[in-house]
């Protein structure tokens, strides 16, 4: 097959779309034909050296993909060969082909576009468990989501408003915070020119922070919380090594929680089966009704997958960024 090889550590020019080893499906795994992989952050962070896959993970990069079966591990029984599906992955996504247990895959709703779908899998992933199985957000609360803009962002603004949650979002530009007002955004935070503590703090702090910067918003997001609140760190675009404030965090009977959905185990409790169980029970059904949508910014050949990251940085990108890998 042909994959996106990495040729060392670096920009996006270390990334060659070039011949590598076919996967073979192991018990418990399908092989799926690739139409379309979503990319993320971390696949820009494994490119520039700083994100290693897991041990038992693909060193390809991409996180979610879709595509259709084409293959049967052994032991395989619910899933059959041309089933439409869409993955959650440690990696291998940017391929023709990839190998998926079985218990990791998602039915691509009736209708639906399979290029869309390849940007659902790890967006849902993260955002129901940290905004539902981590911070139990429910109807009533406030929810501040920082880079609403992004494919986390604007994927968590409609499940929180699905929940029935109110909804604040930073993000750059005014032209953005327009486009998470259209999702469900309520309070818009241009982080630029406004102050999020105070946009949070006449409502009297947020119940549930979903956080991507890390340690640069730290301490300011203990302060944006409300009573019993809590910060649920999922990047650290802002850095690693910040200064918790204790005594405040103690003040406001806060939790600080941090996780990521990469590194979990296959199965058992925490772990990726279990996340991508309670999406397809819990979330699935909003969107196959169409009630929760993938939002696109740009879809691109996977030949162009240096320009797919190089997007990622763009202040026009707003959602999703879709490497198409065939027809």
């Amino acid at each position: 097959m042909y994959a996106i090889e990495l040729n060392g550590f670096g920009g996006p020019e270390v990334m060659e779309w070039t011949v590598a080893v076919d996967p073979e499906p192991g018990p418990g795994e399908v092989l799926v034909e690739v139409v379309a992989a979503g990319v993320n952050r971390a696949d820009v962070m494994q490119r520039k050296g700083f994100y290693p896959p897991p041990a038992d993970a693909s060193s390809i990069l991409g996180l979610e993909c879709s595509g259709t079966i084409a293959r049967l591990g052994a032991g395989v029984t619910d899933w059959q060969v041309g089933d439409r599906v869409c993955a959650l992955l440690a990696g291998g996504g940017y391929a023709q082909f990839v190998a998926v247990p079985v218990t990791q895959l998602l039915p691509i709703p009736e209708g639906m576009d399979a290029v869309a779908a390849a940007g659902l899998p790890e967006v849902a992933a993260t955002v129901w468990s940290n905004l539902v199985m981590t911070a139990g957000l429910r109807s009533g609360q406030l929810v501040l989501i920082h880079g609403g803009g992004g494919g986390i962002g604007t994927h968590a603004i409609q499940v929180a408003r699905g929940l029935g949650a109110r909804v604040a979002v930073t993000a750059g530009s005014d032209a953005k915070l327009t486009k998470c007002a259209e999702l469900g955004a309520e309070i818009l935070i241009n982080y630029r020119t406004d102050d999020f503590v105070a946009a949070v703090a006449d409502q009297g702090g947020a119940d549930v922070i979903l956080d991507n910067m890390g340690a640069k918003y730290l301490e300011r997001n203990v302060e944006a919380l409300a009573p019993y609140g809590q910060l649920v760190v999922i990047g650290m675009q802002g850095g690693v090594s910040g200064t918790l404030n204790l005594a405040a965090l103690l003040r406001k009977w806060g939790t600080v929680a941090a996780t990521n959905v990469r590194s979990r185990p296959r199965s058992g409790p925490g772990s990726k089966a279990e996340i991508i169980a309670a999406v397809h029970a819990q979330l699935w059904p909003q969107i196959a009704a169409g009630e929760i949508v993938p939002v696109i910014s740009t879809e691109l050949p996977i030949t162009e997958a240096a320009r797919a990251h190089e997007l990622l940085d763009d202040a026009q990108t707003f959602g999703k960024v879709i490497l198409r890998v065939r027809d």
